[in-house]
């Protein structure tokens, strides 16, 4: 199988439209929602441990956790479903059974805190061994936002590309089951490490292509004419999802101009994402507009690179101080920005500086629902929100007419 692989991933990887590089290669919202996740997860434990986690999925912290992980779409589209309340089959049964929602904070937590592979294979097997209703290996698509390295994600179509490529009939809902096609998924990505990734993301998206049958391996000839429109049906929709992530990208790019725009025409230091600052619209390149190195800022590591990938900071001229911070959202999560913010404000909040989501037209109800939640409020923190289309149709007037950072209130609108 080894030898047999290698045009397998060749294949995989020179596919302008595969998930290795849609998603895996050079994403940075695969790389932002890392943090997000793992800090909607400790918050999901201080919940269970506070007693404050309620009956049912809806408005929980971990419909948080699972709202950044299925808002990255693609091979984590479905990974929120395993976890809806189903009260006629009372599964799965982590809401209304109280020690069963202990266990599986502590579950969490200790994921959390472990330092090694042996340590959360231990933890997998004290949670199997509870045998609560309904909850599966789904969760192991949550502890891979927390050790990308030892846990790969796991779901029907990776499991369907696992048993097709390794000719085996592993079962979808197991952990057993799970543990020994993680052996294999370990074993295969070592040998063919230098082809994919010490991240395990990148196999599992091989996985995940085949099983989704968007990866045509070899020839198709002697596919039946039902199984060959499958395929182009497949391909087809796949396509759509890549012309629509573009246009997307497209945009968010275009926002993100405008904001450094406005910024610089009011005398501010502005600046890009520290993955974006290669990116141009209308003939400008952002490193012409934006500063050309990050200003140094008082605050542990972790912290400064999430800061750093908001997508549009002031400063006041010549200093650290920051006076505006916007996270431009598109179809991610709108969640996963609000933390970023707050880690922002966390640092250097004085009471002069203003936060700002900038969404599309469509999501202004989501957005509006996220920056209601008890949760969001409760850390007092003014996030506003600004629609596309407003910051688009005003952008020339507020850099005509600007004087300082407070006249993007003119468009904001506060929940």
């Amino acid at each position: 199988m080894s030898s047999q692989l290698i045009p397998i991933i060749q294949q995989y990887k020179t596919d302008k439209e595969s998930v290795y590089n849609t998603w895996f290669i050079n994403n940075e919202e695969r790389l932002k929602a890392f943090r997000s996740i793992r800090r909607g997860v400790q918050q999901v434990v201080d919940d269970i441990k506070t007693r404050k986690f309620p009956n049912d999925f809806k408005g929980t912290s971990l419909e948080f956790v699972l709202t950044c992980i299925t808002e990255q779409k693609q091979v984590f589209e479905g990974a929120a479903h395993p976890f809806y309340w189903k009260p006629k089959l009372r599964i799965p049964d982590i809401y209304e059974n109280e020690a069963n929602k202990q266990a599986f904070g502590q579950f969490l937590e200790n994921c959390l805190n472990a330092k090694s592979e042996d340590q959360i294979i231990r933890e997998i097997i004290k949670l199997d061994a509870l045998k609560i209703k309904g909850l599966g290996p789904a969760v192991a698509s949550i502890i891979y936002f927390l050790h990308p390295t030892i846990i790969p994600p796991f779901n029907t179509a990776i499991i369907n590309g696992f048993n097709f490529l390794f000719k085996d009939k592993k079962k979808l809902g197991s952990w057993s089951e799970y543990l020994k096609l993680r052996e294999v998924i370990i074993d295969t990505n070592t040998q063919h490490r230098s082809e994919l990734s010490l991240d395990l993301g990148a196999i599992a998206g091989l996985l995940f292509e085949i099983g989704a049958q968007k990866l045509i391996l070899g020839t198709d000839e002697y596919l039946s004419e039902a199984e060959r429109q499958k395929l182009e049906k497949a391909i087809e929709k796949r396509h759509k999802e890549v012309k629509e992530e573009k246009q997307e990208e497209s945009l968010h790019t275009e926002m993100q101009y405008h904001l450094l725009k406005i910024g610089s025409s009011l005398g501010y230091d502005v600046i890009a994402a520290s993955n974006d600052r290669s990116k141009s619209c209308h003939g400008q390149s952002f490193s012409f507009i934006s500063l050309q190195s990050f200003p140094a800022m008082v605050c542990e590591k972790d912290v400064m690179n999430t800061i750093q990938l908001i997508d549009v900071l002031w400063f006041q001229k010549g200093t650290n101080n920051v006076l505006a911070a916007f996270e431009v959202e598109k179809s991610t999560s709108i969640y996963s920005g609000i933390l970023r913010l707050t880690d922002l404000s966390y640092t250097i909040a004085d009471g002069d500086e203003v936060f700002y989501l900038i969404v599309p037209d469509s999501r202004e109800k989501d957005v509006k629902l996220q920056l209601s939640r008890p949760a969001i409020k409760g850390n007092n923190i003014p996030i506003k929100y600004i629609l596309f289309s407003e910051l688009k149709q005003h952008c020339d007037a507020l850099c005509k007419f600007g004087d300082s950072h407070r006249i993007m209130e003119k468009i904001a609108r506060a929940v």
